[in-house]
């Protein structure tokens, strides 16, 4: 079994997490990718509403392997008379798990303005009676305020912010003895696994039993990422994060097999050489269940009515959809797990 590149996976997650990609805002990371499998040498397509596939080898039965570059962000609903901006969520982002986060605001002329996400009223020194009782929510008492000296909605409108526009967290990234902590690990953690793997098939001209796809989709969070696939595909295999938490195996130093989510179980068949895969290898895995509200793109697949069959992996993840955490140890059991698995 090849080492894992731990520094290159490193490098092309830091690289994902510096372009901002909130789920519908995907051309500049589609274009990162596209530059990082040129730097391969890898052949790809894109897809017409936004996506990369990329063709690693091998012939017959095709498997696509897919990770999402879409990010959970908010849009801008209205201004509102203040020069604070009122905003909905793209994708599963709680108030509670993002208020006080710095934030950038993007426009659809191709401006950025920056911002932070804030509680209304704002100080526990003046309201602290109602910041206590009350729960953060997007309709009522969480706005964006920007870094802008706008006292009205006029202001802001000059400016170029309108209803519509986009607003991307900042990930506020930092390794500390082997943990990863950032936002969207979800899933750019596990595409830098995915093009570590693929690194490693290229550069040593490995020998693949079957065709293989990697799927870059950018609409994961919204459930149609890979609702669309190369019409040669027979098995589907998501690389996302395995959420931790009671009742769960899952744990941030190992490698996860999905068993079912909330929708319904993965294929027995394959879910099963997945199993056999890793005990064969010797790697460090478990088995999970993630419900009551998880999903992956290989679900998307089925859904559209594709014959296909469907499977899903990831290294065990804390803290789902908020500043998220996993370790190294769970995305080199990913990789090893991943990379053994084509060479079946």
């Amino acid at each position: 079994m090849a080492a894992f590149d731990q520094s290159y996976c490193l490098k092309s997650f830091e690289r994902l997490l510096a372009v901002d990609s909130t789920t519908g805002q995907y051309e500049q990371a589609q274009a990162l990718v596209c530059t990082m499998l040129d730097e391969l040498e890898i052949p790809y397509r894109l897809t017409h509403k936004g996506g990369v596939i990329a063709e690693l080898g091998g012939e017959g039965r095709a498997l696509a392997v897919t990770a999402h570059l879409d990010d959970i962000g908010l849009m801008v609903r209205h201004i509102r008379a203040d020069g604070t901006l009122n905003v909905c969520p793209v994708g599963g982002l709680y108030p509670f798990y993002c208020v006080t986060e710095n934030v950038r605001i993007h426009t659809r002329e191709g401006k950025i303005y920056t911002g932070a996400i804030c509680r209304t009223p704002n100080s526990v020194h003046v309201t602290e009676e109602e910041l206590r009782t009350a729960l953060p929510d997007f309709r009522t008492n969480v706005c964006v305020v920007l870094d802008e000296d706008v006292k009205c909605a006029e202001d802001v409108r000059r400016l170029g912010i309108e209803t519509g526009d986009m607003i991307a967290l900042d990930p506020r990234f930092q390794m500390v003895n082997g943990y990863l902590k950032s936002r969207f690990i979800d899933d750019k953690a596990c595409a830098a696994v995915l093009l570590t793997v693929m690194k490693e098939v290229k550069e040593q001209r490995l020998a693949l039993p079957r065709k293989v796809y990697a799927y870059f989709a950018f609409f994961e969070e919204i459930g149609h990422g890979t609702t669309w696939l190369p019409a040669d595909v027979e098995d589907i295999l998501a690389i996302d994060i395995a959420p931790t938490g009671p009742d769960q195996n899952s744990d941030e130093h190992k490698v996860s097999i999905f068993a079912k989510d909330s929708r319904f179980p993965y294929h027995w068949g394959m879910t099963n050489e997945l199993r056999e895969t890793a005990i064969e290898e010797g790697l460090d895995y478990v088995m999970d269940i993630f419900t009551p509200h998880y999903g992956t793109d290989a679900d998307g697949s089925v859904m559209a009515g594709y014959d296909v069959r469907h499977a899903a992996i990831g290294p065990g993840t804390a803290n789902s959809h908020g500043y998220e955490r996993t370790h190294l140890d769970g995305l080199r059991e990913t990789y090893r797990l991943l990379l053994a698995y084509l060479q079946r």
